[in-house]
């Protein structure tokens, strides 16, 4: 069993909140965070019809059971929970409460109707790769492929079972939950056509094309993909620079492995070999620095840069000034690395606080950009 980097925040957070709201995707691990913080809460799972159905009949009673503390899984399936929750935390605040779910639309549309300003909202990702620790020691095609999700490491299931599960108990249950689509294979090739296109501009007309269905469609069911937990749009940097930038955002999902699993890519081998290799190595370090805000209760704060001319990969944002990232899959430093970066900073000047380079070689310096091994993404 791996430790969870969120624990920390979400023990400090119970020194103030009532309400604590923990999402994310399926499996990635929620449940299990949720108990190990705290292990004398009470637990409910409102998954389960039965339970749900005892809960509804006397929902004030049921919370008021428990004083010491109360863990609800799958909140989002019982919406009338919400206001009831906030009469009886207003009520006494001492009173705590834990609520999980996998999806983030249900759940935050019924704290913010009856929550809101009395929950704090934190988000958890699959394993980071330092989390994994020493375990993410490993080849880099053989990490990727087998993604980050918990079960395939702690309960050491086969990545490609652990994905089909993942996928048909997505369609089924969390797609169902949020928009009544009729052709189900449609949005599963829907999911392939973005896991060929990771890392580049997310562009709804061109994939409605493909599919032939309708523009806004696509943009419907990319917003549930994001609301899911299971692919997000990176946006890109803006400022008055006196270059035409990209206002296009970039896709990328919440975890390579689930990438590789679409593709149709079966073993670490021909993931070596397959011609997005760099695009899923990109996702896998834009995906880390996410889980790094994240696990700190911290709000996503990266961009990518785009002009005509140059395209740099990450721009992280620190009070108004930058520090750009280029992310190469390569081994080896090459001087060409550099190209994006120092034409960045002569845009950016003085509000350009570091360049660096994150790739899977050893860590280095040349000249004032810093070389970063891809292992240690978050110590830095």
């Amino acid at each position: 069993m791996y430790s969870r980097e969120l624990q920390n925040k979400l023990l400090e957070l119970s020194e103030h909140w009532s309400i604590i709201s923990v999402t994310g995707p399926r499996q990635s691990g929620k449940t299990t965070l949720c108990k190990m913080a705290f292990p004398d809460y009470e637990y409910v799972n409102l998954e389960r019809a039965t339970t749900r159905a005892l809960v509804e009949h006397d929902i004030e009673g049921f919370l008021l059971q428990y004083p010491n503390g109360l863990i609800i899984d799958e909140a989002q399936n019982l919406p009338e929970l919400f206001s009831v929750l906030q009469v009886v935390v207003d009520e006494n605040k001492s009173l705590r409460y834990v609520l999980s779910g996998s999806s983030d639309f249900l759940l935050m549309q019924n704290i913010s109707q009856s929550l809101a300003g009395r929950v704090a909202v934190m988000r958890l990702l699959p394993l980071s790769l330092s989390e994994l620790d020493d375990d993410a020691d490993m080849d880099v095609n053989e990490l990727m492929w087998r993604g980050f999700y918990p079960a395939v490491w702690g309960d050491k299931k086969d990545p490609h079972t652990v994905y089909d599960s993942y996928v048909a108990t997505y369609i089924q249950k969390d797609v169902r939950q949020i928009v009544n689509i009729k052709d189900l294979s449609l949005f599963r090739r829907f999911l392939t056509i973005l896991a060929s296109r990771v890392g580049t501009e997310f562009v709804a007309s061109s994939i409605s094309t493909e599919l032939a269905v309708d523009y806004k469609t696509i943009q419907s069911w990319m917003s549930i993909l994001e609301t899911s937990y299971t692919a997000f749009l990176l946006h890109p940097f803006y400022r008055n620079i006196g270059k035409r930038l990209t206002k296009t955002p970039k896709v990328y999902f919440y975890d390579i492995g689930l990438v590789c699993y679409l593709l149709g890519i079966e073993t670490a081998q021909q993931l070596a070999n397959h011609p997005l290799r760099g695009a899923i190595f990109e996702n896998m370090v834009v995906c880390d620095m996410l889980k790094a805000r994240y696990n700190q209760g911290l709000e996503k704060n990266i961009l990518f840069y785009r002009d005509k001319s140059r395209e740099v990969d990450i721009l992280q944002e620190e009070a108004g000034k930058i520090h750009a990232y280029e992310i190469k899959s390569a081994e080896r430093f090459h001087p060409d690395f550099l190209n994006s970066l120092d034409y960045l900073k002569g845009l950016l000047k003085d509000d350009l606080l570091s360049m660096n380079i994150i790739y899977t070689g050893s860590e280095n310096s040349v000249g004032d950009t810093h070389l970063i091994n891809y292992q240690h993404i978050a110590r830095k």
